[in-house]
């Protein structure tokens, strides 16, 4: 997926990004390549690639909920998706990130501070851990790629607000 596809398939989920929006995916994307080089993220580099099963993937939640300015919390994190590219697309989130892998917080924080992003926040803990004081925190909480269903239900629904969502971007 080029730029130009990426930016026609987002208009169809009725998103529309700005010059800082694509500015900022594209560092991230340059960022996400070079830390990978000594430090494993993710298998998949290639750049149309990462637009599409990284990015575009990950803003297709849209599809299920609306964002303005909730809580999210993403958990197992890994290299920031979906949860930093939601942060990124939708500025007036209030995202945290979770992972159980210090190396991945660490580039999280990279990006972070990159791109001078407010409200978010990267937390080194597993999420059976974090659970112990961050129940029916989030108004939408998500995953993706970290347990089967089953399993990445009971770690996830004890975090969601009452009237919240727990949006698991998995197939099975």
């Amino acid at each position: 997926m080029n730029k130009e596809e990426f930016i026609n398939a987002l208009k169809e989920l009725d998103i529309d990004l700005n010059d800082k929006i694509l500015n900022d995916l594209e560092i991230y994307y340059e960022m996400l390549v070079d830390y990978n080089k000594h430090t494993n993220l993710t298998r998949i580099t290639e750049k149309n690639d990462v637009y599409l099963k990284h990015f575009y993937d990950s803003l297709t939640i849209i599809k299920a909920v609306k964002l303005r300015n909730e809580s999210l919390l993403d958990v197992g994190t890994g290299a920031g998706f979906p949860g930093l590219v939601l942060k990124i697309v939708f500025p007036k989130l209030k995202v945290t990130l979770v992972d159980s892998l210090n190396k991945r917080i660490v580039f999280l924080n990279k990006i972070i501070e990159k791109l001078n992003l407010k409200d978010v926040v990267a937390i080194h803990e597993r999420a059976e851990d974090f659970a112990k004081c961050n129940r029916e925190s989030f108004d939408i909480v998500t995953s993706r790629a970290v347990a089967n269903l089953s399993v990445l239900s009971e770690l996830c629904i004890p975090f969601v607000k009452v009237c919240g969502y727990f949006i698991p971007m998995k197939a099975d």
